[in-house]
């Protein structure tokens, strides 16, 4: 996609502090909630000494490892390195763009958490819409970044939690 895409998406956030505010907030508010969300599944599973606490300890953990190690190798450049834009959510990292790890992260504990309570799962993936909007419209990383981060997420999730 091009400039211009991104451009379009971003312009009422650059015009507006208004907006541009409530996008920060999003970015943040579903990024916290989400790790308050995922330790808080671990403690409801070790408190009842529920058999899934392992699996969903170590997938998520080990997957993050992986996506991390593939991102640092593949060293994507981010929006605001491949065109004169700056980014709306602040952010001065270089590379590493592809996938995004924050999208990674709510969706493979939308999947850890949909193994142990499905209706949560739902509600972590429908949250990972907006945060994955709000990661590209914030110019910090490109559709195709979120994109990936979801459906490796998606995927490892469907393979750990239900195949293997």
């Amino acid at each position: 996609m091009k400039q211009e895409f991104y451009d379009r998406l971003a312009a009422p956030f650059e015009t507006s502090e208004r907006k541009k505010n409530c996008l920060l907030r999003v970015n943040h508010i579903l990024t916290d909630v989400v790790y308050l969300v995922y330790p808080a599944l671990l403690f409801y599973l070790m408190v009842y000494r529920d058999s899934r606490f392992w699996r969903v300890l170590l997938v998520p953990a080990v997957t993050f490892v992986l996506v991390s190690l593939f991102r640092r190798k593949f060293n994507a450049p981010r929006p605001y390195e491949k065109w004169p834009v700056k980014p709306l959510i602040p952010k001065d990292t270089k590379g590493n763009s592809f996938p995004s790890r924050h999208v990674f992260s709510i969706y493979i504990i939308a999947m850890a958490a949909w193994y142990v309570c499905p209706p949560l799962g739902v509600i972590l993936c429908v949250a990972g819409v907006f945060l994955a909007a709000a990661r590209v419209i914030g110019r910090v990383h490109f559709v195709k970044d979120v994109v990936a981060g979801a459906l490796i997420a998606v995927g490892c999730g469907i393979l750990s939690f239900w195949v293997i």
